[in-house]
């Protein structure tokens, strides 16, 4: 068996899991998500880039904060599942979301952030119930791409790195968000490519306002788009920092930002998030 057979297989078995309701564990223990799943997917909202737009220009409420920042080379879950362990209780994980297709290439067992998130939660029915988002960027004939978010509060996660069952299940909140695909923007839209950092700043612009709107104060982030949709480490790390250090909205407005970096093949990715924020 391939070893995309093999997470194929599992994304079947996650579908499962999901339609049932529970699993079991290394223990023998059966474990019950259905509620929490019942939840997340009630509770999920497709934000549209004009209300997102909205709530850039609200009011931020609360007290300042000195927000800490660590990258870590880590997945984005361990990264949730370390955060929870050491107190906070309610990250807010970016998925870095396909504009096409829900969940990725999950089911064909594609291993990207978003599929490993899809593969080990319950994220997958949160999302594909939402169309508005990928019909509208089916429709659009630019990898730019929209603002359009998803917002899915408390979803089970219930497998570690490696896909085996955790005896005991977390839930961690999750935004389902695009990047720029700057790869494809180059090759067919090259007219475009200085679109790319006012189009990027904007939507990390939004992201923040909605964590803001859901009273999250722990964000885990990532090296968003810097996979196949090619963007530059350097600049993502750059764009982030714009908002989080330098925008008087958004600086010290979170408590803990955790940048999980997961970097296997030591191309840069990491440094390049660990140069920006390391000595915060």
């Amino acid at each position: 068996m391939s070893n995309r057979d093999y997470r194929a297989g599992i994304a079947q078995e996650t579908l499962t899991v999901l339609e049932r309701g529970n699993y079991q564990n290394a223990r023998g223990d059966t474990v019950s998500i259905a509620d929490a799943l019942t939840f997340a997917k009630a509770q999920s909202q497709h934000y549209s880039s004009e209300r997102l737009a909205e709530l850039t220009a609200a009011p931020v409420a609360g007290e300042a904060k000195t927000t800490r920042f660590e990258v870590r080379n880590e997945s984005t879950l361990a990264a949730a599942r370390r955060g929870i362990g050491e107190g906070r209780l309610d990250p807010l994980c970016l998925n870095f979301a396909s504009a096409k297709n829900p969940g990725g290439g999950f089911l064909g067992g594609a291993e990207a952030q978003e599929e490993n998130l899809a593969k080990s939660s319950g994220l997958y029915p949160c999302i594909v119930q939402m169309n508005a988002m990928y019909d509208a960027n089916r429709a659009l004939r630019t990898c730019i791409y929209n603002d359009d978010m998803i917002y899915s509060p408390k979803v089970p996660v219930f497998r570690d790195d490696a896909y085996a069952f955790l005896d005991t299940p977390y839930l961690a909140s999750m935004v389902t968000a695009p990047a720029v695909n700057r790869g494809a923007l180059a090759r067919n839209e090259p007219e475009r490519m200085q679109d790319v950092a006012p189009c990027m700043l904007q939507r990390i612009d939004k992201l923040l306002a909605l964590a803001l709107h859901h009273g999250h104060q722990d964000l885990i982030l990532g090296a968003w788009g810097c996979g196949v949709f090619g963007n530059l480490p350097e600049e993502m790390g750059g764009w982030f920092a714009a908002h989080l250090l330098h925008n008087p909205r958004y600086r010290n407005a979170f408590r803990h930002v955790t940048f999980a970096v997961l970097d296997r093949k030591d191309i840069g990715t990491f440094d390049a998030f660990d140069q920006v924020f390391r000595k915060l």
